[in-house]
């Protein structure tokens, strides 16, 4: 384990075993936002981590990518999430034909009053980005202005966008023809990424059960909505959690691992950046809020670091031969730096 400067004397208490128990405040039980996790896994199999990413990233003001095989609920989940909140939700089927205007929108002549901008499917709270990797890099380029600077400029005119804004994308990784891999620095600018799996034999049949269930059923009532305002508090709320030091320096020795010095820098071309450490940090405080608590623990960060830093690293080619990835690289480095 490498320590340096305050690094060296910090040191983090080792978690309670009662640490994850089940939420205890109140505040956050009775919170609308708190109860979001399981209104949107109460409809999937298997994916309630999904769900709380979804969750996270909401809180947290970030966006996610989720990438797997095509069929596993990547949308249903996304929609099932907007079905409970408020504003305008959009979603963007990207092909390789796509254009910047069919994000952002366009100017629009008409003999009454003259050009006026008609806004594209940006301009709504939540979007669902499907198969973004089929996009151009053009398209690429106009959602990563949305995604970084919350507006869209066209013709010359910057406009702001909705207020909460939150891009969910999709990918799947078994389709290469008509693809453009997303470049570093957008993905740089999802707070998390997912990595999910095909389900088990177990699961596969609880899917089966639920669809047949569903077909059958009357149509479910409307779901509730949350109100923006709730949004926004549950914001302030979880950007109150604490950090004590310790946790914050073992965040930062996670990810200095991955720079020139670090545990695994030396199989790594270019490392994880300061936003990997921002976005590991918020994550942290809103997981630790929809658990109840107002301070940030070990667990969180440990839970949390695969998703929100390894998509910003990019191994070196000697590390790729032998079978590294992102992923393994991140899980390396958590085993040989310690919280306390």
């Amino acid at each position: 384990m490498q320590h340096s400067g305050p690094a060296a004397t910090a040191r983090l208490p080792v978690p309670s075993p009662d640490a994850e128990s089940p939420v205890t405040h109140s505040s956050t039980i009775s919170h609308p936002v708190a109860r979001l996790t399981r209104d949107v896994a109460a409809g999937l199999v298997g994916h309630e981590r999904m769900a709380e990413r979804l969750v996270i990233a909401l809180l947290a003001g970030g966006h996610v990518l989720l990438e797997g095989p095509p069929g596993i609920a990547k949308t249903r989940a996304v929609k099932r999430l907007a079905g409970h909140l408020p504003g305008r939700h959009a979603r963007i089927q990207c092909t390789p034909d796509l254009l910047p205007s069919d994000l952002t929108g366009t100017q629009v002549y008409r003999a009454e009053d003259g050009f006026s901008f008609v806004p594209g499917p940006l301009f709504h709270s939540l979007v669902l980005v499907d198969e973004i990797n089929r996009a151009p890099p053009k398209v690429q380029s106009a959602l990563l202005e949305a995604m970084a600077e919350h507006q869209v400029t066209t013709g010359g005119t910057t406009r702001p966008l909705p207020d909460p804004f939150m891009v969910v994308a999709t990918q799947n990784p078994i389709e290469h023809e008509g693809t453009f891999p997303l470049p570093e620095a957008q993905m740089d600018r999802f707070l998390l990424h997912l990595h999910l799996d095909l389900p088990g034999a177990e699961d596969e049949r609880a899917i089966l059960d639920l669809v047949e269930t569903e077909l059958l059923a009357p149509p479910p009532p409307a779901a509730e909505l949350i109100a923006e305002a709730d949004i926004h508090a549950a914001r302030r709320a979880v950007a109150q959690v604490h950090l004590a030091p310790a946790l914050k320096d073992y965040i930062v020795r996670l990810v200095m691992a991955t720079r020139a010095g670090g545990a695994v820098a030396d199989r790594i071309e270019h490392p994880v950046s300061p936003r990997g450490t921002l976005a590991l940090a918020a994550a942290t405080r809103a997981r630790a809020w929809l658990r109840g608590r107002d301070h940030g623990l070990p667990e969180d960060v440990e839970d949390l670091a695969t998703d929100a830093l390894a998509h910003r690293l990019v191994p070196s080619w000697q590390a790729t031969s032998e079978g590294c990835t992102p992923r393994s690289l991140i899980a390396e480095a958590m085993e040989k730096v310690r919280p306390w």
